[in-house]
């Protein structure tokens, strides 16, 4: 995960620090984009009042794709020119042209549903360019919404105007496009009113600060925290705090936690990895010894040692056992012997990998099948 260089409108030309934001860009699978939803800082990050949050929600997809067409269409011709002399596909050819986006060959053909894979490059025009662009960044930088600040006494009226906004104009566009679009959901300006999370992150900050300082138990996701004065037997455990601590606290209970069942920050991070349908893998050099029926998140503790998974890998869902190998390393794929997953059971190179199920996984190798039998005991002589 990273932080990103703040963006200001304009950042494609180069104001601001747009430069280093759009380079920052073609690292990330998924965006999660922050705005104030208190409407007390402009599009500039100055502060203010009464300014509609919605415009930096707009304004952000319209830098990405001002980036990406400008690039496109200042070399369009020479780019069907050479198209039409490689005798290439259309997503050959964009996947050339986009490779520095951070894009693969699956999200280009994805871009290139419907009339966009129908049409010839040499019949593009170039607004058909421009349409197409937005089709690509929604494919290749889906993003989750974080309206921050739904404490602030202004954020209640934004929120609600902006979920009922991309709410209603999400249903409008599926009943015009009936049949092209029974299947996949129609994004508005980019956004998909189940990617928008509420949060409040001061609130999460202030209560991990307390939590450190054993004033409260909390954890990050919690619908609530457990201070001294709610159970007085943790006495052990937690210290007492003074009014003003007291205060904040039961205003972040009243406004953030009894509201909204938690500061949000985490379920913006899940819903990021949902939007990408990753699932987590954790990689193991020995199964240890867990019911068959147990998933990870049942065990934080074998022999007294705290977190026994102590790695853990994204992957897209339907990837394979042999995928799975790719990605931890050549030496893997290449030597790969079967894996094993919890119970005993053995994966071959082509079972897909279900979470709860075998995302458990030690990688065998040709080396540690050999390594094994030279531990084997021999049969003694007579």
């Amino acid at each position: 995960m990273i932080d990103v260089a703040g963006l200001v409108p304009g950042a494609s030309e180069g104001r601001g620090l747009g430069n280093k934001f759009l380079d920052d860009l073609r690292h990330a699978d998924v965006l999660i984009h922050i705005v104030d939803s208190s409407g007390t800082t402009d599009e500039n990050g100055k502060a203010t009042k009464g300014y509609d949050p919605t415009n930096d929600i707009e304004w952000l997809r319209s830098e990405i794709h001002a980036w990406i067409f400008n690039n496109l269409n200042k070399k369009w011709d020479a780019i069907v020119r050479r198209h039409i002399a490689t005798k290439s596909t259309s997503a050959n050819t964009f996947q050339t042209q986009l490779s520095g986006y951070g894009t693969s060959k699956e999200i280009i053909v994805e871009s290139l549903g419907g009339d966009y894979g129908k049409t010839p490059l040499k019949d593009w025009t170039s607004d058909f360019l421009y349409d197409f662009v937005f089709k690509f960044i929604d494919v290749r930088f889906p993003t989750v919404i974080a309206l921050n600040k739904i404490d602030h006494p202004d954020s209640d009226t934004n929120i609600t105007r902006i979920i009922k906004y991309y709410t209603s104009a999400n249903k409008k566009s599926m009943s015009n496009n009936p049949s092209e679009e029974s299947k996949d959901k129609i994004m508005v300006h980019g956004v998909d009113p189940d990617r928008i999370v509420l949060t409040s992150a001061l609130s999460e900050c202030y209560l991990k600060l307390l939590a450190k300082q054993n004033y409260i138990i909390y954890n990050t996701g919690d619908e609530d925290f457990i201070s001294l004065e709610d159970d007085p037997s943790l006495s052990d455990r937690l210290v007492s705090f003074d009014n003003n601590v007291a205060d904040e606290l039961e205003r972040i209970r009243d406004l953030v936690l009894y509201r909204y069942f938690s500061t949000g920050t985490q379920q913006a991070i899940i819903k990021a990895v949902e939007t990408l349908n990753m699932i987590p893998v954790y990689p193991v050099k020995k199964i240890p010894t867990i019911l068959p029926n147990s998933s990870p998140e049942d065990f934080s503790k074998v022999n007294g040692e705290k977190s026994i998974f102590r790695d853990v890998i994204l992957v897209k869902s339907g990837t394979t056992v042999k995928q799975f190998a790719e990605i931890l390393g050549d030496d893997f794929a290449k030597n790969f012997n079967g894996a094993e997953s919890i119970g005993g059971l053995q994966l071959g190179e082509d079972d897909v990998i279900v979470p709860g199920k075998n995302n458990v996984i030690s990688i065998k190798t040709k080396y540690s099948s050999i390594k094994t039998s030279s531990k084997a005991p021999t049969k003694p002589s007579n």
